[in-house]
């Protein structure tokens, strides 16, 4: 069984110009043969995903969502610099190829990038893949050592010094997210007044070691060796990558992690594997980086539940979108469903929490 993520039709109202792309890219990249095929990558709630298939090369295109957009999203030069800073000293990123401000070809700014042929590992393990408990765990030291290596990078090194702004970085994290939300939110959302008090409370001051961050770090977001499903051989999806804390990174990433024992509506939620026979606890993600980092990292509450409200925040920017028929994606519905459970999770913990 192939396992390999699988382009398919495009979306009503998400097509391409082919004539338009073909052109461009065949000015921009030398040696691409035979015509044009546009497929589209069917997950993905943000930026938009195509395979641009020529007879004799695969790549991917990359663009913004059509419809209504915040003014510093979806920045795809953001995207194409720091993979083009990253390639030659993290052998995770996808080669970048090509980027262009002209919207005479899109009507948007756009880059092209390498595909990276492998398994991307969703809700559960593909049918094709036999994991053991054994490999389950490598995979999660893996993830976590391969995260770890990215922050692990001195960003000054390769030309990223005026990538972010990580002095306030916290700070400005949480008033924006803070800021998203209450733009974001419609009349059946949550308030989220009092979790946003008690993130504003409780924030601790920024990491000394500002670092190259992705700020969606997740299982779905790398690409796995098709030969072997502990082996990780790609890292998807940077387009809200910065410089700042590396600590409110690893939060973001475990808010999605849900694992054995969280509450069905948790559960329901769940976007990968993380409860697997051999799958680490957060606990467990939070020890081994912590040894990597060579950081005592006795309570992460904060970042936890940051990461969880930052969650909370992306979905009800996405069912905004379809709330007010900016797309007619029938997959963002649902997120409403999916803010409510993070906010009860984020009480949840808040209720537990030492801090």
């Amino acid at each position: 069984m192939d396992t390999i993520d699988q382009a398919t039709h495009i979306r009503q109202g998400e097509k391409l110009d082919s004539l338009k792309v073909e052109a461009f890219l065949k000015d921009t990249i030398p040696g691409l043969q035979g015509e044009i095929v546009i497929r589209q990558f069917p997950s993905g709630h943000s930026n938009l995903t195509y395979l641009v298939t020529f007879s004799n090369r695969e790549l991917v295109l990359r663009r913004p969502p059509f419809g209504t957009k915040a003014k510093t999203a979806h920045d795809m030069g953001r995207e194409y610099r720091i993979l083009s800073a990253l390639k030659d000293i993290y052998p995770y990123c996808p080669t970048p190829l090509a980027y262009t401000e002209d919207t005479d070809v899109l009507g948007c700014r756009f880059y092209v990038m390498e595909r990276i042929r492998g398994t991307i590992v969703r809700r559960e393990f593909p049918a094709g893949i036999a994991v053991s408990p054994e490999k389950v765990a490598e995979l999660c030291r893996n993830l976590v050592q391969v995260h770890h290596e990215l922050h692990a990078i001195d960003y000054r090194q390769v030309g990223l010094e005026n990538f972010g702004k990580p002095a306030g970085y916290v700070q400005r994290q949480l008033v924006g997210w803070i800021k998203r939300y209450r733009s974001a939110r419609t009349p059946d959302a949550p308030d989220c007044e009092d979790i946003m008090a008690w993130l504003e409370e409780k924030m601790p001051p920024d990491f000394p070691n500002p670092a190259i961050i992705h700020n969606d770090f997740k299982m779905d977001n790398v690409v796995l060796d098709k030969n072997d499903p502990g082996k990780i051989i790609g890292v998807l999806d940077w387009e809200m990558a910065t410089v700042g804390d590396p600590l409110m990174d690893l939060g973001s990433s475990l808010a999605y992690w849900i694992q054995k024992g969280d509450p069905p509506e948790m559960q329901a939620i769940r976007t990968m594997p993380s409860d697997s026979k051999g799958a680490f606890t957060r606990d467990e993600l939070v020890s081994h980086y912590a040894e990597l980092a060579g950081l005592a990292i006795d309570n992460y509450d904060f970042y936890y539940c940051f990461g969880l409200f930052r969650m909370a925040v992306i979905a009800q920017q996405i069912y905004y979108r379809f709330y007010h028929g900016q797309t007619k994606d029938k997959r963002f519905e649902a997120m409403i469903l999916g803010v409510h459970i993070l906010e009860k999770t984020v009480r949840l913990n808040i209720e537990r929490s030492d801090l």
